[in-house]
C-alpha cells in the first residue's frame, strides 16, 4: 500500500529516522531524508540506495523555518507530490530546572515543537492534495511530564496539542493524523541530551540493554501509519502510565519520581 507513496522523514539519517526510511523504502516508497550533519546524512543515502531504494537527501535544519520551506519544494521537484510527512527530528534535555539554562529549554522547543510547525505548514497542501498522512514522533513525555526533562516533556506536550488541532481542522480534507510514542529506545538522543549548563550529555543514563530497537519502533510506526491510527503507544509501562496518570495522579507522581530517580547522576532527593 505504500508503493510509490513518497515520504519525507526530518531528521532521517540515523536513529528512528533511518529505520523509517528503510522499511518504508522496502516497500516501494521514495524517500526523502533530511538532517544537519552532511556525512551522516550522505552516508545513510548511500546506504539505502545500495538496497534499490529511491531516495533525496536534503541537508536541513528542522528549526529553521526557510531549510523546511525548501525541503518541501525540492521533494515536489524531484518527486511531485508529498504522501506522508514524519516528523523524527528531535533532541532530549536532562537538568533540574532548578539550575537548568531557560536557554536549553528554547533549543528544545525550536527544535522539537517548532521544527514540526514548519515542516508540515510547508508540507501541508501537498499532503491536503494526496489526502496523506502527518506522524509526530513523541513520547510518553507528550501524556506525563517527566522530571529533569522540563524542556523535552513540554515540547512534546505542545506537539500533542498542535497535532490534536491539525487533526481536527483537516477532519474534511480526508488528512490522517498520528501521533506515536515509542518507549525508551537505543538510539543517541540520550546521548546527544542538552544538560543544564547546554552541553551534551554524550552518555545514556540509563541502561539500554533492555530497550526497543530503532527497527522495531519503525516497524511499530510503519503498520500504524498504513492502518491510519490516531495514537499508537509502544509499551505496556507506556500505557500503564498513561493510564495512571489520567486516574491516579498523585500515585504516578510517586512512581515516575521513584522510577527517575534511580537514574545515573540523578539530582532527584538531593
Amino acid at each position: 500500500m505504500m508503493k510509490d507513496k513518497v515520504v519525507i522523514i526530518t531528521g532521517g539519517s540515523e536513529g528512528i529516522g533511518k529505520a523509517l526510511a528503510f522499511i518504508f523504502g522496502r516497500n516501494g516508497s521514495r524517500i526523502v531524508i533530511t538532517g544537519r550533519n552532511a556525512d551522516t546524512l550522505n552516508s545513510s543515502k548511500q546506504e539505502l540506495e545500495e538496497v534499490g531504494i529511491q531516495v533525496l537527501a536534503i541537508q536541513a535544519d528542522v528549526s529553521c523555518k526557510e531549510d523546511n520551506e525548501r525541503m518541501a519544494q525540492e521533494t515536489i521537484q524531484r518527486f511531485g507530490k508529498i504522501d506522508v510527512l514524519i516528523n523524527n527530528a528531535g533532541i532530549s534535555m536532562r537538568g533540574n530546572f532548578k539550575t537548568v539554562d531557560v536557554d536549553v529549554i528554547r533549543q528544545v522547543m525550536d527544535i522539537n515543537f517548532y521544527g514540526v510547525v514548519y515542516a508540515t505548514k510547508a508540507c501541508l497542501p501537498y499532503l491536503i492534495n494526496q489526502k496523506g498522512s502527518i506522524v509526530a514522533i513523541s513520547s510518553i513525555a507528550g501524556f506525563r511530564g517527566l522530571p529533569e526533562r522540563s524542556g523535552y516533556s513540554s515540547s512534546k506536550f505542545a506537539l500533542h496539542g498542535f497535532m490534536e488541532v491539525i487533526r481536527t481542522e483537516l477532519l474534511e480534507d480526508g488528512v490522517h493524523v498520528l501521533i506515536a510514542c515509542p518507549g525508551f529506545t537505543r538510539t543517541d538522543i540520550r546521548k546527544k541530551s542538552l544538560v543544564a549548563p547546554g552541553q551534551i550529555l554524550g552518555e545514556a543514563p540509563r541502561d539500554e540493554s533492555k530497550m526497543m530497537s530503532a527497527e522495531e519502533v519503525a516497524e511499530i510506526i510503519y503498520h500504524a501509519t498504513l492502518a491510519r491510527k490516531r495514537y499508537s503507544v509502544m509499551t505496556f509501562s507506556g500505557k500503564v502510565i498513561v493510564w495512571l496518570n489520567k486516574w491516579f495522579p498523585a500515585l504516578a507522581d510517586r512512581l515516575v519520581y521513584n522510577n527517575f530517580k534511580k537514574e545515573k547522576n540523578s539530582s532527584l532527593g538531593r
